[in-house]
């Protein structure tokens, strides 16, 4: 059955998602033909329980769909919205329509008003997760004042409410929800640095200098050998990550999967620049539109050098404090 929904799932994005569709995405924030397919396939509901309308897939049948989104560089929180519309429903919360996005923190002042930075895809959603406690609030963008990055091709916003909206929608359930957001993003990383992957392999077998493919050069093979590894590597640690079979996150296992996945995106993408040389920065080619989405995901919901020391800390507060028995440790409770 889950291999069902990603092919399904895989064709849609085939014919809609385009890099075309990318480019245009990114120069108007806007993707409505894209997201109107998507809700008519019914595939916004695939993690939400049997009992509630959904697939009841879960976050182990939902690592490919997620995969996907990042694979074709979707520019809409279309993973996020999968996840956010199942924990809901399992709240209790009726779902608004629209493409939901996941605030990694916020700022509550005293007059009341609400700030948000560099919210991922804030540019183009509709409603934003906004962490607090004792109840999440779910905040219309409607009503935000949206601030762009500034940086080329960005979905990132800076989003502010001069006071609460009356249309917020409140979330109860402690959650960790900056964890979830990195899981998520590790499966975009993972799924986007695959597609980077293979397109590197291609051109290097096309392109060709002193009579035969640069990707029959042994130099440029090791570099694409050191490429498959990181991306396999992160990919694992991402598939990890969503191991069980509900939706609730494991905090460790997520912080583990964004700080590979970071990791290996910053070499995935320095290799496929040198092997595609100067083209590939250009932007009739498609590989700057991954290329970037990496770069800005590596950052998204804390980077390498933010989850490092929390997992260090996690391993040191391990009674046998040794790095093998705590990750076969970590690996098994996936597996329970």
């Amino acid at each position: 059955m889950d291999t069902l929904f990603a092919d399904s799932l895989g064709r849609l994005l085939g014919a809609h998602c385009t890099p075309a569709v990318v480019r245009e995405a990114e120069r108007t924030r806007r993707a409505d033909a894209l997201w109107a397919e998507i809700e008519t396939s019914g595939f916004l509901d695939a993690l939400v329980d049997e009992s509630a309308g959904g697939a009841g897939l879960g976050q182990r049948g939902a690592f490919d769909l997620w995969l996907l989104c990042g694979r074709h560089a979707v520019p809409m929180p279309l993973a996020h919205t999968l996840w956010l519309r199942a924990h809901l429903a399992q709240a209790g919360v009726a779902n608004p329509p629209g493409a939901q996005t996941l605030a990694p923190q916020v700022q509550l002042a005293a007059d009341g008003s609400i700030r948000c930075q560099a919210v991922p895809f804030g540019a183009v959603a509709d409603w934003v997760l906004v962490p607090s406690r004792p109840l999440a609030l779910l905040l219309p963008l409607a009503a935000a004042e949206r601030q762009t990055t500034g940086v080329h091709g960005s979905l990132q916003a800076h989003l502010a409410w001069a006071a609460r909206p009356a249309d917020a929608i409140e979330v109860p359930g402690d959650t960790a929800w900056l964890e979830a957001g990195a899981m998520l993003t590790a499966v975009l990383l993972a799924g986007a640095m695959e597609r980077v992957l293979e397109s590197t392999l291609g051109y290097a077998n096309e392109r060709a200098q002193f009579g035969k493919p640069i990707g029959r050069f042994q130099a440029v093979q090791q570099q694409l050998a050191v490429m498959a590894e990181q991306v396999f590597a992160a990919r694992m640690a991402a598939e990890l990550s969503c191991a069980d079979a509900g939706i609730v996150v494991h905090p460790l296992r997520a912080a583990v999967a964004k700080a590979r996945a970071g990791e290996a995106a910053e070499k995935v993408v320095a290799i496929a620049h040198a092997v595609h040389g100067a083209i590939g920065v250009t932007t009739d080619f498609d590989l700057q539109l991954f290329t970037r989405r990496l770069q800005e995901w590596r950052g998204d919901y804390g980077s390498a050098a933010f989850w490092h020391p929390r997992i260090g800390a996690e391993l040191l507060a391990a009674p046998q404090r040794a790095t093998l028995p705590f990750l076969l440790q970590q690996r098994a409770s996936a597996r329970s």
